[in-house]
């Protein structure tokens, strides 16, 4: 048996398993805000482009996976995007945020650090819904976030019995 459970004066280690998700949680971080700044940046030219690709008279030689990513509701979406960059890049900011330090009270054993990164997790999903509409959380890269938003939460889920501070 581990020495600090018969101690309780010792520091706790750090559990491996919180470890790897709050490392992982650092690398998506970076990586959603990066994907933020660009989709803030590209917003007007990828509305742009992808109603130009709708109207254009290649469109049905598109393949079908394509040209189901370019829907009527997608194009609608894509506008809505562009129309509310600003308070979209500044909620996936404090998203990004909210992870970050969740994770890094989480690398302390505080269990108010699971709760700052579950909010800052459901954040970009409330912010797509509100400003962009459904249709972006119904195509592939949707069930993709949503999917692996799903098992972080599931995985934080069952270390949370270690944050006890």
């Amino acid at each position: 048996m581990d020495q600090h459970y018969l101690d309780p004066m010792q520091e706790k280690k750090l559990p491996g398993s919180i470890n790897v998700l709050t490392i992982l949680t650092f690398i998506g971080s970076g990586i959603t805000l990066l994907f933020s700044v660009f989709g803030f940046v590209r917003a007007e030219q990828g509305y742009k482009d992808m109603e130009k690709a709708i109207n254009s008279d290649d469109f049905e030689k598109m393949p079908s996976f394509l040209k189901n990513m370019m829907t009527p509701e997608m194009l609608e979406a894509a506008k809505k995007s562009f129309e509310n960059r600003v308070p979209i890049l500044i909620l996936n900011l404090i998203a990004v945020g909210l992870c970050i330090y969740g994770a890094m009270e989480m690398r302390k054993l505080k269990a108010g650090g699971y709760w700052m990164w579950l909010a800052g997790e459901l954040l970009p999903f409330i912010t797509i819904i509100l400003f962009s509409g459904m249709a972006y959380l119904t195509g592939f890269n949707g069930y993709i976030g949503i999917g692996i938003a799903l098992l972080f939460i599931i995985l934080y889920s069952t270390q949370r019995k270690y944050l006890t501070k």
